[in-house]
């Protein structure tokens, strides 16, 4: 029993000897993806998908809490549409893929697949929207995009994924900077309670901002290898794009007056962040809110008399009190069944035996530090579903703390560049906090002497120093910098 565990344990490449191969080693092990024959795309699994649904669930309702209704954009985009925005287009044109055969017929006009959708939500808004009355529409699909990747790694960059984007329209600027900044905060809500995963929010540079908009906010994680992550996006536009569309409404003093856009995303990239940020060598660590299956049964010994029928009834009332839960009563060893469910990152483990039946109990372990706790099953197992739900917040709570130990271990606050360098060689990779003066070249620099970029202009403003980290002028801003993926 004990070799089978070990077995399976040392099927997966420790975090410490090579990161990028303990990533993949779980992604394929805990059965979240297979690779297919087209180089950069993936078949999500029904583990894998199952994670996104619970995503896609909690997602969803907080975006109709937020007043936003869901659309469905085609997939093409004629070449015509996509080129009416300059800048945008200029951001996108390296990784669009290209229809240029409909059947056996060469097309007149070629057709992108879609990379993102804001020229047809333009396209669309320019035939529906007229007056104040009109507005705002508040918009989002979830859907797949295509980005012809040079590096794709599962999860994190691959040239398609599912992602949400919405995409909103108003009538004034303050308006749409509002909901920009109120969509980052609804990211931001998610990935801390329903992910467990702390986040840096700010806003890009200018030199990092997406195609196309004013200016963009975003939501920074840290990794356990010490990189960062962006995990969500949220764009202002202005009336950029409006112009270049011809949209107009009328104002109520019957004024002719160009509309102000937002879009923001999140996309299957979060999965690779759930696993980077609480994974460890023995597999996922799943926060309880998105995980397939929030507590798995093991009967112990169950070849004897009373085992299963207790482990059934267990199963049976956490089910009924609304916990996804799972028994596995197939003839593999504990041992082998501990193993597995480690891997797959089940947030809670209940182990029944014969022993636990006569002393009227179970043993709950907790995942993410591997503790134990006795439970009574006394009062028709009221205390066991009251217990379980106890244990998935504390599970949930423990993995946030774990993971914001981890941020705050690895941030550090630096004054020079010589400073980050050292720092960085000492400590290894983190966020740099640091101060600049706001120049693109001495953006470019610091990247370019250390090997950290900008990741954004936290919210959360500190003056570490009076000076630019790297020129010595007058600094304007804090700056989270960092290796990314």
């Amino acid at each position: 029993m004990a070799k089978n565990n070990k077995k399976m344990v040392e099927a997966i490449t420790s975090m410490e000897e090579d990161f990028a191969k303990w990533y993949t080693d779980i992604v394929k092990k805990a059965e979240l993806i297979e690779y297919t024959s087209v180089k950069g795309c993936m078949v999500i699994r029904p583990y894998g998908y199952a994670i996104w649904e619970n995503m896609q669930h909690i997602l969803d309702g907080m975006f109709k809490e937020t007043g936003h209704e869901n659309v469905c954009m085609p997939m093409f985009i004629p070449e015509s549409l996509l080129q009416k925005e300059k800048d945008h287009v200029e951001g996108f044109a390296p990784e669009v893929a290209w229809v240029t055969y409909g059947g056996s017929e060469k097309l007149e006009e070629r057709l992108c697949v879609r990379p993102t959708s804001e020229t047809l939500f333009c396209e669309h808004y320019a035939n529906i929207v007229q007056s104040y009355r009109d507005l705002p529409k508040l918009y989002n699909q979830w859907v797949s995009v295509v980005r012809w990747e040079k590096t794709t790694r599962p999860f994190l960059r691959s040239r398609e994924f599912l992602w949400q984007e919405g995409h909103t329209i108003h009538a004034t600027a303050e308006e749409a900077i509002e909901e920009t900044e109120r969509m980052l905060n609804v990211y931001a809500d998610f990935c801390e309670n329903a992910l467990a995963m702390p986040v840096i929010k700010g806003k890009k540079t200018e030199s990092d901002k997406f195609a196309g908009a004013v200016s963009t906010y975003a939501i920074e994680a840290l990794m356990h290898d010490g990189k960062a992550l962006q995990a969500g996006t949220s764009h202002y536009f202005g009336d950029g794009f409006a112009k270049a569309f011809e949209i107009q409404y009328t104002d109520k003093e019957n004024k002719l007056q160009y509309p102000h856009q937002t879009s923001w995303g999140v996309t299957t990239r979060l999965i690779g962040a759930i696993i980077m940020t609480h994974g460890d060598d023995n597999g996922l660590v799943l926060p309880p809110a998105v995980a397939p299956i929030q507590v798995v049964i093991i009967p112990i010994a169950q070849h004897k008399e009373g085992v299963l029928d207790k482990a059934n009834e267990l199963y049976t009332k956490l089910k009924a009190s609304g916990i996804r839960v799972k028994i596995d009563d197939s003839e593999n060893s504990p041992g082998w069944k501990f193993a597995q469910y480690e891997m797959k990152g089940i947030p809670v483990r209940i182990e029944i035996g014969p022993k636990d039946i006569e002393n009227n109990q179970c043993v709950l372990v907790t995942r993410y530090n591997g503790e134990k706790t006795v439970c009574s099953l006394e009062n028709d197992l009221e205390t066991l579903c009251a217990t379980v739900s106890e244990k998935l917040e504390e599970v949930r709570a423990g993995m946030y703390a774990k993971a914001l130990e981890n941020q705050k271990a690895h941030t550090y606050s630096c004054t020079s560049m010589d400073e980050i360098k050292s720092v960085l060689k000492e400590k290894g990779d983190g966020f740099v906090q640091a101060m600049w003066c706001g120049e693109e070249a001495c953006e470019d620099k610091v990247k370019e002497e250390t090997g950290v970029g900008s990741r954004c202009i936290p919210f959360n403003q500190e003056v570490l120093s009076e000076k630019c980290v790297c020129c010595g002028k007058p600094a304007k801003h804090m700056v989270m910098w960092g290796k990314a993926y």
